[in-house]
């Protein structure tokens, strides 16, 4: 698990250097991508992919959004570096060379569940947003 860890943290990272995201935060941008993996790897063993995968981008949305408030950058800078280890760009490569190969079956079941990891992906950093906006509302009523 530490390998796959490290190894998650150098992928987000030199994500962040491919985005142009400031030195200064790439440190920062390899923590997220490090954090939400671990978060991965420990909830795909009891529950469904799709679920860990949405548990994890949560974790990157609300981590993405703590980092630009102490670090003063735009959150996507962590965000989009962060999520990189869970995008299921193996999986969708699989569902397409199966396709290649009049193998639709299994390509259709590839298909559709990278298609359901995408859409955790997106409703997972959705959410996040939409909690950190409701209690940025909330704490200005205070």
């Amino acid at each position: 698990m530490i390998a796959q860890l490290v190894t998650s943290f150098i992928a987000s990272a030199a994500f962040g250097v491919i985005f142009n995201a400031p030195r200064r935060s790439l440190p920062q941008c390899g923590l997220v991508g490090m954090v939400s993996w671990a978060v991965y790897i420990l909830l795909n063993g009891s529950y469904s992919t799709v679920l860990a995968t949405f548990a994890a981008t949560f974790v990157v949305g609300a981590t993405s959004i703590v980092f630009a408030r102490l670090y003063k950058t735009p959150v996507i800078i962590f965000s989009v570096s962060g999520m990189i280890p869970l995008v299921p760009g193996g999986m969708a490569y699989d569902a397409m060379r199966h396709f290649v190969e009049n193998d639709y079956n299994v390509a259709m079941q590839l298909a559709a569940q990278a298609f359901f990891i995408s859409g955790a992906i997106a409703i997972g950093l959705v959410l996040a947003e939409v909690l950190n906006q409701m209690l940025r509302k909330v704490g200005s009523r205070i």
